[in-house]
């Protein structure tokens, strides 16, 4: 009987390529994009006037800062982290390593059950949507018409959206689990075979010349 794990196994993603080659292209693009954004939290801590990170009450109604240099530090330490699992994830696909692969699937499992919340919050409690429209700069393009608009309306907009999302997460969740058990079976496979023929050769070894020579 075939497992469902065995069920869902391929060794090929989007756009026909291997596994490999897309969880490769998968770790390069979020190590491009945390590094932007690192870039921009460096360059903000470095001349917060010129960015304009720390938002005054005429723009949201309050007194309190939207980014402190403290938060700004966690952020940036945060997208440092991820660039080096995102390396790393490079790093394993690319030579093989399977235990380089586990913290980015870590990570992608982490970010699926977030935004899993995600959709169960807006099921549960539908008027937060409300609440955060509410919230948003008056300045906010077509704020006054999505508030008009009719509260189901939007819940079921908001959850099209983030079941698009998940579902797009759980393909590249799948890429990189298959990816995983890819370099695992193929490492795990030399080894039977380096064994193997290690045994061969001990066995012939032993034998006498004799045996060894006849066919």
């Amino acid at each position: 009987m075939i497992s469902p794990w065995d069920r869902w196994y391929t060794t090929s993603c989007c756009l026909c390529c291997h596994v490999r080659t897309g969880t490769i292209i998968l770790g390069i693009w979020y190590m491009l994009i945390n590094a932007v954004v690192l870039l921009i939290l460096l360059s903000a801590l470095n001349d917060p006037v010129q960015y304009h990170y720390h938002l005054t009450s005429s723009e949201l109604g309050t007194d309190l800062d939207v980014m402190d240099d403290a938060n700004m530090c966690i952020a940036a330490a945060i997208s440092l982290l991820m660039i080096l699992i995102c390396g790393m994830a490079t790093y394993g696909a690319y030579k093989q390593h399977a235990a380089w692969i586990i913290p980015f699937f870590c990570y992608q499992i982490f970010d699926f059950a977030l935004n899993t919340l995600v959709a169960i919050s807006v099921v549960v409690y539908p008027n937060t949507i409300q609440d955060y429209l509410q919230q948003l700069p008056g300045t906010f393009p077509y704020k006054e018409d999505l508030m008009s608009t009719n509260n189901m309306c939007l819940v079921l907009a908001v959850l099209l959206f983030v079941g698009c999302i998940l579902a797009f997460k759980a393909y590249l969740i799948a890429c990189v689990w298959n990816c995983y058990r890819y370099v695992s079976g193929r490492s795990t496979t030399e080894v039977l075979v380096y064994v193997t023929t290690n045994d061969t050769t001990r066995s012939l070894v032993s034998l006498p010349s004799y045996l060894q020579m006849s066919p």
